[in-house]
């Protein structure tokens, strides 16, 4: 797969074929997404910041799959509520770009 729109059917056809399809509400995705989050999150618990960028080969492939996992819940969950996820980040970039002038926020961590 090279694109989201293939990755889209791809994943309409693995529920389908499974007859998922009336299990895949935007509500048990959104539940799924999170569920999935909370596992990545899991692996970098008690992590410094330093060891969280350099993972054992093994933590980075099971983080690998949890990512993907994340990816895929979310995908689906658009697919299903017609949202272009290009677009909205697209979008969500240009609003925090206003938001958060790089002038006013270069190096501070801290919300406006």
């Amino acid at each position: 797969m090279k694109t989201l729109d293939e990755l889209r059917q791809r994943l309409r056809q693995f529920a389908r074929e499974r007859d998922w399809e009336q299990f895949h509400s935007p509500k048990n995705l959104s539940m799924a997404l999170i569920v999935e989050a909370a596992e990545l999150v899991e692996h970098f618990q008690w992590l410094t910041q330093e060891q969280s960028k350099k993972l054992p080969e093994k933590t980075l492939r099971e983080v690998e799959q949890e990512m993907a996992d994340v990816f895929i819940y979310l995908n689906r969950m658009a697919d299903l509520l017609g949202i272009d996820l290009l677009d909205a980040a697209r979008r969500k970039m240009e609003h925090n770009a206003k938001k958060y002038p790089a002038h006013e926020v270069r190096g501070k961590a801290d919300k406006r």
